[in-house]
């Protein structure tokens, strides 16, 4: 354990310096002139650094655990809601520069190719590229940024839109609005999305292939609020036949035992519903995984059993899910071993080096979720498609096969819900603790009776497949779903559903080289 921690700061002393942190150049002296160099070029356009974290702790999904267990700063700062200062790879600095610089190989990759004459042999290469300019500024969105809402679109500030690779974000008056943010990220999407070809990679899921493209275009305009856009790209995603895609969890795991055996499963590029995997600098797996340190704000027990895992519901009816039986015993954070950490020495004697982690970073089945979601939300509102995805997913989640059971129906989702409590945004003990929100979503409107809850029962179902994966919070984002943390021995803080603070500080560098900050009130 003692070198688990101390892999942990090492990873903070060898992050990046902050000074760096505006300056988005790659290597311009490395002259791209070959289809293959462009290639290689794009292995760097991913980011290397993601909000998992930062979206898992300022999320719903973790407590305060009580004073007697240990922390991070950046843990506490982001449990707080606090602008947070901490240097490391996890946090709003790491974030910050893998995204800008992923951007900035992109651009390169693009002007690359335009340089070479934009030759057809080339398209694969430039669709990989404008997506994965897009997936970067569309995760600094999502973290540096109030959630999307046509209304106000315009008032929220956006991020800067890097499209060239010598470009350097230094402007004050560079952010823009949100709504350049997104138009920005669809056109990208739009053009490189027809141009992916999936011969062209070794490795598929290393990359954007077409499915992970498509997976990517359905959560971003299912963030957008274009409904049939998000029914169009996730079907291509999910296949004609999901039970053919999607995680067969009681086949996966239910012979596994060992953390980095489930976790390896897991992110295997080999199982058809990992569509995308990304290698991260990352000490999430130590963070949120089975070891006995950072325990104090954490997965904790009244939220494992009331809110998430252990918790009752319609999708039930099938056994109960089999990531219950794959929940190790630490009981402040609950974990399913998602992720585990792979240390990377550069200096064995003085035990110096990198954290890293492997993450899918978008899966059929959240591709399936958000169908379902766009299914009940859509003028149509296509209820019974909806019912069809959600129950694909509880079979193949669930513990008992797939011909052991019923189907929900929508009374049965009905009467589960209509018979609920919603959970207090302050709660005074755990009995008030509840699957069932108070939505008060951004730009939309949710009907009450069966859409209602329906939407309530995807949000849960996203919320167990997302688990340690920072989503919750952009869900909780796009809802307006007000919740509280609390503070041993203090009073819970709220976040209301207008919080400025949903939109995470920038890096204090950057603000300091002028960029405007993130109102606070």
């Amino acid at each position: 354990m003692k070198r688990y921690i101390a892999s942990l700061v090492s990873l903070l002393i060898v992050a990046t310096s902050c000074s760096d942190f505006l300056d988005t150049v790659p290597d311009n002296r490395t002259e791209v002139n070959s289809a293959d160099k462009v290639a290689a070029l794009l292995v760097s356009a991913y980011p290397t650094s993601a909000p998992l974290l930062i979206g898992e702790m300022s999320s719903d999904n973790v407590m305060d655990n009580g004073g007697q267990y240990d922390a991070l700063l950046l843990q506490e700062q982001l449990y707080l809601w606090e602008d947070p200062t901490e240097v490391g790879t996890d946090g709003v600095y790491g974030v910050w520069e893998a995204c800008y610089s992923a951007a900035a190989s992109a651009n390169k990759a693009l002007e690359s190719i335009v340089e070479l004459g934009s030759p057809s042999t080339l398209d694969p290469q430039k669709g990989e590229a404008l997506l994965c300019r897009a997936y970067a500024h569309f995760l600094l969105a999502t973290t540096f940024c109030m959630p999307y809402n046509p209304e106000t679109a315009t008032q929220h500030l956006g991020i800067p839109y890097v499209k060239e690779s010598g470009t350097t974000i230094q402007s004050p008056t560079e952010r823009g609005t949100l709504q350049e943010v997104y138009e920005q990220i669809a056109a990208d999407i739009e053009e490189g999305l027809p141009l992916i070809k999936d011969n062209v990679y070794s490795v598929p899921r290393y990359h954007f292939n077409k499915k992970a493209a498509n997976a990517f275009a359905a959560r971003f305009y299912l963030y957008y609020q274009q409904w049939d856009k998000v029914i169009e790209y996730a079907t291509v995603a999910v296949g004609n036949v999901p039970s053919n895609t999607l995680r067969h969890w009681e086949e996966d795991f239910g012979g596994l035992s060992q953390v980095s055996d489930v976790a390896t499963q897991y992110t295997s590029e080999k199982v058809s519903a990992n569509l995308l995997i990304q290698s991260l600098y990352s000490s999430i797996g130590y963070v949120l995984g089975p070891y006995d340190i950072y325990k104090r704000y954490g997965h904790g027990q009244p939220i494992y059993q009331n809110e998430t895992i252990a918790s009752s519901g319609p999708w039930t009816e099938r056994g109960g899910l089999v990531i219950s039986n794959l929940v190790l015993s630490n009981q402040q954070k609950n974990p399913f071993p998602k992720f585990v950490t792979y240390f990377e020495y550069i200096d064995k004697t003085s035990g110096i080096g990198y954290n890293h982690a492997v993450s899918v970073a978008f899966s059929v089945d959240e591709a399936l979720l958000a169908r379902a979601e766009a299914y009940v939300l859509c003028d149509e509102h296509d209820y019974t498609s909806a019912l069809r995805d959600i129950n694909d997913w509880i079979v193949y989640h669930s513990t008992r096969s797939s011909d052991t059971g019923s189907d929900l129906t929508l009374s049965d989702v009905n009467t589960f819900y209509n018979q609920l409590a919603y959970q207090p945004v302050t709660l005074n003990d755990d009995s008030e603790r509840s699957v069932k929100k108070t939505l008060n979503p951004e730009g939309f409107t949710v009907n009450e009776g069966t859409e209602e809850n329906l939407i309530q029962l995807i949000l849960q179902l996203r919320r167990l497949e997302t688990l340690q994966e920072g989503l919750r919070w952009q869900d909780l984002k796009r809802y307006g779903i007000e919740f509280s943390h609390n503070r041993a021995g203090e009073l819970a803080d709220v976040l209301t559903k207008d919080d400025p603070r949903r939109a995470i500080q920038l890096p204090p560098d950057v603000i300091n080289a002028g960029m405007e900050p993130n109102p606070r009130n």
